[in-house]
């Protein structure tokens, strides 16, 4: 079973995408908040197979997290997937050139989309 952590400082997104996630059988952690998703990475005992990060959220950024997470050699293999409400064209060749596999627009993509777009990451990891 896939392990996905999502960090999300929206309670509302961060519970319908645990609820979808959990039914697809994948395992899932939560972080508020980029400081608290960093910290889950850092020591997890068995690291996540995928990331999925907002952008918008108190404390840290998503951009900061995904450069710190980037920038540690224990967790910057671990595939990480930009999910936001930010649209801009430049937000999202930010968060490639930083190291995102994929960056998503949340209006834009319904859950189901969204699952199919992680497995399709997982399959190509070599994990499912």
């Amino acid at each position: 079973m896939a392990k996905i952590l999502i960090i999300e400082d929206d309670p509302l997104m961060l519970r319908m995408y645990e609820r979808v996630f959990k039914l697809n059988k994948y395992e899932v952690e939560m972080a508020f908040d980029g400081e608290d998703g960093i910290k889950k990475l850092r020591s997890a005992e068995i690291k996540p197979d995928i990331v999925l990060l907002d952008i918008m959220m108190p404390k840290m950024s998503g951009f900061d997290a995904l450069k710190i997470i980037k920038a540690d050699d224990s967790i910057k293999d671990i595939p990480v997937i930009i999910l936001t409400n930010l649209a801009g064209k430049d937000e999202a060749e930010k968060g490639l050139k930083l190291g995102a596999i994929s960056y998503l627009v949340k209006s834009e993509h319904e859950p189901k989309e969204i699952i199919s777009i992680i497995k399709e990451n997982l399959e190509k990891a070599g994990k499912k």
